[in-house]
């Protein structure tokens, strides 16, 4: 099995009877590690619920641990396949307080759904023995969340709209002001209530104090 540039197993598409048979492995051992995490997740459980053979599970993947990076490595990039991207809407928005506190309270919203913390406490769990998931998702959220972002404030600044002599750090900076709280309660307390509204508002007035456009010296 090919593997990517992180070392997770590239899985290809189902097209004949085997790859069907190696997709509803997929989907239970997805279950079963979502549900058991790395160490309790049962290869008898997962031959069960995909109605195959255990030589077949291994005929596959060869491997409880490719199994596992190859299905969680596949599940990552999928939670940020939600989020809208974002460079010209924030850029041309007319309102850029407005457009910020919406753009982050959907992200918020979709960064926070069970299903997305299930799995992010499962890689945080499993982080020592599985590096490469922890590089993947840190890409992933990256090039699909910041990076987009990191354009529209560069040309935000470029217009003398903000002042972000660092866009990468500002993104940084905001996402952690405005949903990083929330994220890192729902992680490790998870029936706790957050207010997202009342974090992003707040987070975005900050982002906006410090990085709100300087007034130009007048003439004379």
């Amino acid at each position: 099995m090919d593997v990517d540039e992180f070392g997770i197993p590239i899985i290809p598409e189902a097209v004949n009877v085997s790859q069907l048979k190696r997709q509803a492995i997929i989907d239970a051992a997805a279950t079963e590690f979502l549900r058991e995490g790395y160490t309790a997740a049962s290869v008898d459980a997962i031959a069960s619920l995909a109605g195959v053979s255990k030589p077949t599970i291994y005929k596959h993947f060869g491997s409880k641990e490719r199994m596992f990076l190859a299905v969680i490595g596949g599940i990552l990039p999928k939670p940020y396949a939600d989020l809208e991207p974002c460079t010209s809407k924030i850029a041309e928005a007319a309102d850029l307080r407005a457009a910020l506190i919406d753009l982050l309270t959907d992200w918020g919203r979709i960064l926070l759904r069970e299903d997305i913390m299930t799995l992010r406490r499962l890689v945080i769990g499993e982080i020592d023995r599985f590096p490469q998931l922890g590089r993947l998702w840190y890409r992933v959220s990256y090039d699909m969340n910041n990076r987009p972002l990191i354009e529209a404030l560069s040309t935000l600044h470029e217009r003398g709209a903000l002042d972000v002599p660092d866009p990468a750090l500002a993104v940084q900076q905001l996402v952690a002001v405005a949903i990083g709280v929330p994220q890192l309660v729902r992680t490790f307390d998870p029936v706790s209530e957050v207010d997202l509204a009342a974090m992003v508002s707040s987070g975005v007035d900050v982002f906006l104090a410090r990085y709100g456009a300087r007034p130009r010296p007048e003439a004379g």
